[in-house]
């Protein structure tokens, strides 16, 4: 009877060789776990006996490790129309006192607002919702620049 020490520690056993065979093919016993035969004085590994040599799965080469695939190449969400609309709301606003930020202030509020609907419609394509309200309230300010000194003469 044969005393197998398992990958956990304890101990299994007696075992027939029938029984240490079913657990080679379910993968329980190795060729290097720890194996006492029956009569023998030490401990060896389960590849070494050669009753059980032949009932091991040849040793194979390496796994071949594969890189995993490309993923398929993602553009950022386009911020073109954000980046505009912000763009003018500054300059409607640095350039109100010179010309009252014309056209600036015009095409602000126009890209922004293209923009925010863009966003709204498809948010995954474009991004940039936050740089867009912020050329919108930009080019507002350069509205209300522009307002005041009209009145003002």
């Amino acid at each position: 009877m044969y005393q197998v020490i398992g990958a956990d520690g304890r101990q299994y056993g007696p075992a027939t060789a029938d029984q240490v065979r079913l657990w080679i093919r379910q993968r329980r016993v190795e060729r290097q776990t720890p194996l006492l035969a029956p009569g023998a004085a030490a401990w060896t590994t389960a590849g070494l006996q050669p009753e059980f040599a032949g009932d091991f799965p040849p040793p194979g080469a390496p796994p071949v490790i594969h890189p995993p695939p490309a993923a398929p190449m993602s553009l950022a969400p386009s911020r073109s129309m954000a980046k505009a609309g912000l763009l003018c709301g500054i300059l409607s606003v640095t350039v109100a006192c010179c010309c009252g930020g014309l056209p600036f202030n015009i095409l602000g509020f126009v890209f922004s607002v293209v923009a925010l609907i863009q966003i709204g419609e498809n948010p995954q394509r474009y991004g940039g919702r936050d740089l867009a309200i912020l050329g919108l309230i930009l080019s507002a300010v350069g509205f209300v620049i522009l307002t005041v000194a009209a009145l003002l003469g």
